[in-house]
């Protein structure tokens, strides 16, 4: 069901009805009768109320019925956010209440605002305000504009926040005085709107807004904006095109007159810095480039020091920890750029896009079950589970003596190490613990597909904290039978009386035997024992969301410290401080250094001032923008 129609001459009568323009204290009535002769009696210059001499018995003065208007505490005050128009209209309502008709407004204002009135439709009523040049209607519903209906006294017209998809309903009969035009906050879209930004349609203009829309072809759109002779305020950011790095250099090399670009001032100095860039066609791509950065992540919990030692068949535990966010992808795919060094691009498989948690469950309990009856093996279950948690290409081989074990150790899927719906999950290199664990994190993201990059910025980014467990189990060495020694045992048994044989030969002739290493010596060396791991254990430590949209509004980066909350006990704080107090020779100073870092007391009896310190990553997001053209250039050769 379509929403009705309302049209704006409609919210400007229902706007005047609210004022209550004719009741008490405005209007006339008792509460000021012995001010007005009746209108029979008197001509139009006649209008403003005598003042009398003494007034009647329940009547007002002019001062203390404009008192209730003015004063905040009167029930007849103005709400909250009402305009200067709005209390004008009021304090006129009652000095000279006879001038408030028709024809007064229709003559007498000049601008007009209506705001957030869920006004559709622009009619043909406001051609009766003649002398109309502002007519502000942000914050409606509109979609077109005939602009037939639109005084050709028109100065200003500010439409931000409708529904206007295209500007070409604007330019068939457009005020030929209007100097501003304000569409930011619309939904204007595609190649062609640049069409519409020509003198063609706006020979006056001066001040045009196009803010937070979806224009991306911010060449053509530039070519239309050069015929504009007077324009000398502009407004483009929030668009997909002022995310590209030459966005702003190549603006203001191409617009000469232009005085104010974004609100902030265009020197001298800096049209001297991009002089060129317009016609350096090489540099302008139209991609975005952003860079990410991830710092050092602090007051994570040592999970090693709660584990018990492990015996001599394992499970051996290690530990790592890393940090995921997630990014838009590009229509092309970032896998085959990045993922060897700096980072890991961590992708599901697309069955796993319709994987519940039951589904999951019922594969592993599949799985279980073969177990039991010998179709399956462990090392099966174990590539199949990693595939789900990481996405890891190389399978590990698990061994596990029962399903009750195996359900010990199997690895949960959370969801928030899933990526939103269009991006890829990216993480930091995984780094074994430590009070201060730097990441040393860099990865530069060009995007060409702009339109929905805006889209993520207006969303954000997740960063996550993951805590990485391996178990590693030692290789099963090969019996006796199976070993190649065996197919020589018959000449092992040969070789073993040939010696025996020289032995007795040696001892007649007096000769001693040199003796035999003995079982277990320290110079008998050990062969090193191979370990297989099991697919790793992962769990979330802390996830924080991190608001990207400055970057829309033209900010250069977004700097900021996830803070994650306490993660940390007293019980695990002080088995990692004895445990580094043990391996440092000098174990007190060791124990204080440990304690002055963790903030924590040596004894039971400093309980109350233990301050652990929070869970905290270090991130920023920088949108990259060129400086000049030489810095575009440099970019260039790199």
């Amino acid at each position: 069901m379509e929403p009705e129609t309302r049209t704006l001459s409609a919210a400007v009568r229902e706007h005047l009805r609210q004022l209550c323009l004719h009741e008490f204290p405005c209007g006339t009535g008792s509460w000021n009768k012995s001010r007005f002769l009746p209108q029979t009696s008197r001509v139009w210059r006649e209008l403003i109320p005598r003042e009398e001499k003494s007034l009647s018995p329940g009547e007002e003065t002019v001062e203390d019925l404009l008192g209730l208007v003015r004063s905040a505490h009167s029930p007849w005050a103005l709400v909250e956010g009402s305009s200067a128009e709005d209390l004008f209209l009021k304090e006129l309502a009652i000095q000279n209440p006879l001038m408030l008709k028709d024809s007064f407004f229709y003559t007498y204002f000049r601008s007009l605002r209506v705001v957030d009135k869920d006004v559709s439709l622009v009619d043909k009523e406001l051609l009766k305000f003649v002398k109309l040049e502002e007519l502000v209607l942000s914050a409606n519903q509109i979609k077109e504009i005939d602009t037939t209906n639109l005084p050709p006294t028109l100065k200003v017209l500010e439409l931000y926040g409708n529904k206007i998809a295209s500007m070409e309903c604007l330019c068939r009969h457009p005020p030929p005085r209007l100097q501003h035009l304000g569409l930011g906050h619309n939904k204007l879209l595609g190649p062609l709107e640049s069409l519409h930004v020509t003198s063609d349609h706006w020979p006056n203009l001066v001040s045009l807004d196009l803010s937070f829309n979806n224009l991306t072809d911010l060449q053509n759109m530039v070519a239309g904006l050069q015929t504009l002779k007077h324009l000398r305020l502009l407004l483009l950011q929030g668009n997909p095109l002022a995310l590209v790095p030459h966005y702003r250099g190549f603006t203001i090399d191409s617009l000469a007159r232009l005085c104010v670009l974004d609100d902030i001032t265009v020197a001298s100095s800096e049209k001297h810095l991009f002089r060129g860039l317009s016609r350096s066609e090489d540099l302008l791509a139209p991609e975005a480039q952003l860079l990410v950065t991830v710092g050092n992540l602090r007051g994570v919990l040592d999970s090693s020091v709660l584990d018990s030692e492990p015996g001599p068949q394992g499970p051996f535990i290690t530990y790592n920890y890393y940090v995921t966010y997630d990014f838009v992808e590009d229509e092309e795919g970032e896998g085959s750029q990045y993922g060897g060094v700096l980072a890991e691009i961590i992708k599901p498989p697309s069955s796993l896009e319709q994987l519940g948690e039951d589904i999951l469950e019922e594969i592993i309990e599949d799985v279980e079950e073969s177990l039991e009856s010998g179709l399956a093996s462990l090392s099966e279950l174990g590539e199949m589970e990693e595939s789900i948690v990481s996405g890891a290409s190389e399978p590990l081989p698990r061994s596990t003596d029962s399903a009750e074990e195996l359900a010990k150790l199997r690895p949960l899927l959370d969801p928030r190490l899933c990526p939103s719906p269009g991006t890829v999950l990216f993480s930091t290199v995984p780094k074994p613990w430590s009070d201060v664990i730097p990441c040393n994190y860099e990865m530069q993201h060009t995007l060409k597909d702009l339109v929905p990059l805006k889209a993520f910025l207006l969303s954000g980014t997740v960063v996550t904290v993951v805590e990485e467990k391996i178990l590693s189990w030692p290789v099963e060495q090969p019996s006796s039978s199976d070993s190649p020694l065996a197919a020589k045992k018959g000449k092992g048994e040969k070789d073993k009386k040939e010696k025996e044989k020289d032995k007795k030969d040696k001892a007649g002739k007096g000769e001693k035997e040199p003796p035999k290493a003995q079982k277990g010596s320290k110079k008998q060396k050990e062969l090193p024992k191979e370990l297989r791991q099991d697919p790793p254990i992962l769990r979330v430590l802390g996830s924080s969301p991190v608001v990207l949209e400055p970057l829309l509004a033209g900010e250069p980066f977004v700097s900021t410290v996830c803070n994650f909350g306490v993660i940390r006990t007293l019980e695990a704080d002080r088995l990692t401080l004895n445990r580094d107090a043990k391996k440092n020779k000098k174990g007190k100073k060791a124990a204080l250094e440990v304690k002055s870092k963790t903030k924590m007391p040596a004894a039971p009896v400093y309980e109350n001032d233990y301050q652990p310190e929070p869970l905290t990553v270090e991130i920023q997001i920088q949108l990259i923008q060129w400086r000049s053209t030489e810095e575009a250039l440099r970019g260039l050769v790199m």
